[in-house]
């Protein structure tokens, strides 16, 4: 039964009620939800196309940038050096075998140049569209095809086996405090970015140092992916050359001498 208060009058024509509409509410909170969205939307992009890898381009430019600039100070720095050191020869009441025991360690530290017979391994991505050369080993996964930290670790410390005397990674020296990383498929060596190829020259007896390289078991390891799929591999002889010194810092952090 239903009260009066629902019914019509008698003799009235019937009043349609308003009843509570789902549609329209849903259609309002579409409408809201898309004007949050594209508010957010102009906000992030400031009035550039954010469909675009513009941001990511922005970043690799921004690493380069911060990567010469480092060489720029590091060559600064080298500079300072030896003008430093060339007013301390001068007079600084030391004795002449003072002297040579200061520069037998400056040569042991690597921050002075360096001349002798030389070689340079160079290593370097495989083509991107490498297949598998020799039957019996899988087609290649994109991580087979690339430069990896361990593969420049490896011919570092089979040259300093063999005996280097001094190495330069692209275009730097190496010291004791060096640390060969690889980040994505770049090399970060003292807070600069480098692509493949990867040179690394090594200045010692040649035939000692080709030796090593063939040695080590990491090498002879990477030889196999060199082989199968095409990564780079070459080992030349370059006669003398004069490597540079290391011209960056030299203070050392977390480090406590030995007891």
């Amino acid at each position: 039964m239903s009260n009066s208060a629902d019914s019509p009058q008698s003799g009235s024509s019937p009043v349609r009620r308003q009843g509570f509409r789902p549609v329209r509410v849903l259609t309002v909170a579409v409408f809201a939800l898309a004007g949050l969205i594209f508010f957010t939307s102009f906000n992030t992009a400031k009035g550039t196309d954010i469909r675009t890898d513009a941001s990511m381009l922005k970043l690799s430019d921004l690493i380069q940038e911060r990567s010469h600039k480092n060489g720029l100070l590091d060559e600064a720095n080298g500079s300072l050096r030896r003008d430093v050191e060339s007013l301390a020869e001068r007079d600084d009441g030391s004795t002449k075998a003072e002297d040579e025991k200061l520069t037998a360690l400056e040569h042991t530290a690597g921050t002075q140049r360096i001349k002798g017979k030389a070689v340079t391994v160079t290593l370097d991505d495989a083509p991107p569209n490498a297949t598998a050369k020799l039957p019996g080993y899988p087609e290649p996964q994109p991580d087979y095809l690339v430069i990896h930290q361990q593969d420049l670790q490896a011919v570092v410390n089979a040259l300093w086996k063999g005996g280097a005397q001094g190495i330069k990674v692209m275009d730097q020296r190496l010291i004791s405090t060096s640390a060969v990383r690889c980040v994505g498929n770049t090399l970060i060596l003292q807070g600069r970015v480098y692509s493949p190829p990867y040179k690394i020259q090594a200045v010692g007896d040649p035939g000692k140092l080709k030796q090593a390289l063939a040695d080590s078991k990491a090498i002879q390891n990477y030889m196999v992916y060199v082989n199968v799929y095409g990564l780079g591999w070459k080992v030349e002889d370059d006669g003398t050359v004069t490597l540079p010194g290391y011209s960056g810092t030299v203070d050392l952090r977390y480090a406590k001498p030995v007891e």
